[in-house]
């Protein structure tokens, strides 16, 4: 586990953890969210019922009882996502993601462990916030991302770019690829997605390009020979995720495209963007291309189409004729 499963924590929060990790596999990324909205919460609880008049980040919970929890109601958890909305100003998303931890955490008290009777969390009604429609780049604006990118000296940087641009994966998903899970006879590569579930990736002729290029390269450097990732950084080790992220971000202030909030998971949304837009995908398709585990995720790009469709007929050149509707007209 990482660093927030500690002594720190009431052993009930740390057994938690444990479980969304183990048994329901749930990524590093989404237990560590968890984990600090249950944590907020706990010590929310802990200073209504202490009175510690200390700061809310200050406050310890490591002798928080079992009694505690027992008493928490409904109107508690209300009470935590108004000061949640009001004092720490957070948005409906994040608001609806406390939500979704404190279901979590009070099923598993319920269910697992069974130290509550009652689940107070059951029966929350909380409005489900409207998606947004993701920001990515124009067919243009990729082309010029990848020019960029070509212009650099680095095979490594383009080939990440180009991955990024035509497969739609995800950030931790291209930093865990391995050489040897490429297979150059299918054209395609297998890539580990969330919950720990593997798929495959089929690569067009850009992708294959950029990889054998790359590879020449990589399989060149014998002091790498051992490492089995496919990107490795100048200290010959699997790439980090936060070196991947400042290279989209110097290749993106190189074609003039910074300022426009893309980031790896934004080139995500490209690529499945412009897969429907353009490459004929349908729904159910990039469903399994992005490794969605529901298609109401991949829905959100069905709007994008609808955004086209309301644009392309504001903007028809008779859009601002309008009739004089005289009077003596029937």
């Amino acid at each position: 586990m990482n660093n927030y499963n500690t002594p720190e924590n009431p052993e009930f929060l740390n057994n938690y953890l444990v479980h969304i990790k183990i048994v329901q596999l749930l990524s590093e990324r989404t237990i560590s969210e968890y984990y600090l909205d249950i944590r907020l919460f706990l010590k929310f609880i802990y200073e209504n019922n202490h009175n510690t008049g200390k700061d809310i980040e200050d406050i310890s919970i490591k002798d928080m009882s079992v009694d505690e929890l027992r008493k928490i109601n409904v109107a508690d958890i209300y009470n935590f996502i108004f000061y949640a909305s009001d004092e720490r100003h957070n948005n409906d998303k994040a608001r609806y993601r406390k939500i979704s931890s404190l279901r979590s955490f009070f099923k598993y008290l319920e269910k697992v462990e069974h130290i509550i009777d009652v689940n107070p969390a059951s029966d929350l009604d909380v409005p489900v916030p409207k998606a947004s429609l993701p920001k990515f780049l124009s067919l243009d604006d990729s082309l010029k991302l990848l020019r960029a990118s070509s212009d650099s000296s680095s095979l490594r940087d383009y080939c990440i770019i180009t991955l990024f641009l035509n497969c739609g994966m995800r950030l931790s998903e291209l930093v865990g690829i391995n050489i040897k899970d490429i297979d150059f006879t299918e054209n395609r590569l297998k890539v580990l997605g969330k919950g720990n579930k593997e798929r495959m990736i089929y690569l067009n002729d850009a992708c294959l390009d950029a990889l054998n290029h790359y590879l020449s390269v990589r399989r060149s450097n014998k002091k790498a020979a051992d490492e089995p990732a496919l990107f490795i950084s100048n200290q010959n080790r699997r790439i980090s995720k936060r070196r991947v992220q400042q290279i989209v971000e110097d290749t993106l202030t190189k074609a003039g495209l910074d300022g426009k909030g893309i980031t790896t998971h934004k080139l995500r949304h490209t690529a499945a963007t412009l897969m429907y837009q353009y490459g004929g995908a349908d729904v159910l398709t990039l469903k399994e291309l992005l490794g969605h585990a529901s298609i109401s995720t991949t829905e959100i790009y069905t709007h994008l189409n609808d955004e086209r469709v309301r644009s392309a007929v504001e903007n028809n050149p008779l859009s601002n004729i309008k009739n004089d509707y005289k009077d003596d007209k029937q």
